[in-house]
């Protein structure tokens, strides 16, 4: 493998690793279970799959990869998932694990423009709390 090539899956790796830490730093912020380091490890470690499997296995099935990725993160993001009595809590940040690492895989494959506008849509959306509070309260009350 040639240096270009190298480089270019250094650069999509900290790709990954800037997009998914973002939405990590989002979820740090609010005190969630899963913050910046295990959405930077799960953005990180779904491109460089990604990547290997487009390069290290020619001939052999990239979407095989895909879909054990999209396996493995389900695990994790359950193991993010609490039930108690009243509620249920953390399926907001099980779903953000779930969008780094499909941003992760989008930057692996080399679709930065798709990576980029998924995670500031992700992040806008995680930032939707308030307006979330302000509907249910308007719904409790009329």
């Amino acid at each position: 493998m040639d240096a270009f090539s190298q480089l270019d899956f250094v650069l999509r790796i900290l790709l990954a690793f800037a997009l998914s830490g973002i939405l990590g730093f989002e979820r740090e912020r609010v005190d969630k279970p899963a913050g910046l380091r295990t959405h930077i490890l799960v953005g990180v470690g779904s491109c460089l799959f990604t990547v290997i499997s487009f390069t290290a296995f020619p001939g052999g099935d990239p979407a095989r990869v895909a879909a054990y990725v999209v396996a493995g993160i389900g695990f994790i993001g359950a193991g993010t998932i609490l039930q108690t009595r009243e509620r249920i809590l953390g399926i907001t940040t099980a779903a953000s694990l779930w969008i780094a690492a499909a941003i992760g895989m989008a930057a692996g494959v080399g679709y930065y423009v798709l990576a980029v506008i998924v995670t500031a849509l992700s992040y806008l959306t995680l930032k939707l709390r308030p307006l979330e509070k302000k509907i249910k309260v308007s719904r409790t009350t009329s």
